[in-house]
């Protein structure tokens, strides 16, 4: 029998730490915006570019999308210290420190961290932008395309294995027990789960997100334990119907509990 914890509880452990950090740094992430909100056509916009980029991905040269993302993460680090620490000279240190280990190193697990990190990252620098309706209009639109991606094109797979060969931490990538085959999640639906979740402890109290969080996870845990010990064969799965389906698990569960306790 073939169980993994350690991926799902990776996933709650950066989503319920993503969860305390934006509340910590919400108001220098909303002042970096202006306050802006992101309106129902720009989110509409925002996923069909992430569907053009995952079917370009299949295209463009290995180096070429190397050369992109390793300069959009560094950027991006540079950008988030800084906005942390609020010192240049500080700031510097992890875009250096990850720009020499992805040269110099080829470990699965250090790449694991700076995906964990990255994940973490775009979780507290966008979710400010998204108000609760156009958060959940973004999940439905993001899960349509990834369904689309997966079963309809195989580009979002195709284009997974490619980053994910070259050692860019786009996912995360973690051995199951006992045999220790490899299981993995994209950056992409950590951002998801994140992204619900800070919307409902923002709507619905800190307990409620960390609840989301959580189930989650378990849905996560759930799907992986089927995959792994029936005879099913999946090349790929699109993991936002998972986190959809953790997340409407635990608002529906709240809601339900908030009424009956106003009743009573």
């Amino acid at each position: 029998m073939e169980i993994d914890f350690l991926l799902p509880l990776s996933v709650f452990l950066i989503v319920s730490s993503s969860i305390f950090l934006h509340e910590r740094f919400e108001k220098k992430m909303r002042s970096i915006f202006e306050g802006k909100k992101l309106g129902m056509r720009e989110v509409v916009l925002i996923v069909l570019l992430m569907g053009v980029m995952v079917t370009l991905v299949t295209f463009i040269p290995g180096y070429a999308i190397q050369i992109l993302f390793i300069s959009a993460y560094a950027y991006m680090l540079l950008m988030f210290t800084y906005i942390i620490l609020g010192k240049w000279l500080l700031a510097i240190f992890p875009p250096a420190i990850f720009l020499a280990t992805y040269l110099l190193v080829e470990n699965i697990y250090v790449i694991n961290v700076f995906a964990a990190i990255f994940s973490v990252m775009i979780i507290i620098y966008l979710s400010p932008l998204f108000p609760w309706k156009i958060t959940l209009a973004f999940a439905a639109l993001l899960t349509l395309m990834d369904v689309i991606q997966v079963f309809g094109t195989g580009h979002m797979v195709e284009s997974a294995s490619k980053m994910i060969g070259l050692r860019l931490p786009v996912a995360l990538i973690l051995p199951t027990y006992p045999s220790r085959k490899l299981a993995a999640i994209g950056v992409g639906d950590i951002f998801l789960s994140g992204l619900l979740s800070i919307q409902t402890a923002s709507k619905y109290k800190r307990k409620f997100g960390l609840i989301s969080a959580a189930a989650i996870s378990l849905m996560l845990f759930i799907f992986e334990f089927l995959a792994l010990n029936l005879p099913l064969k999946i090349a790929g799965f699109p993991a936002t119907l998972i986190v959809l389906l953790g997340w409407f698990s635990a608002i529906g569960s709240s809601i339900l509990k908030r009424k009956c306790e106003m009743k009573s």
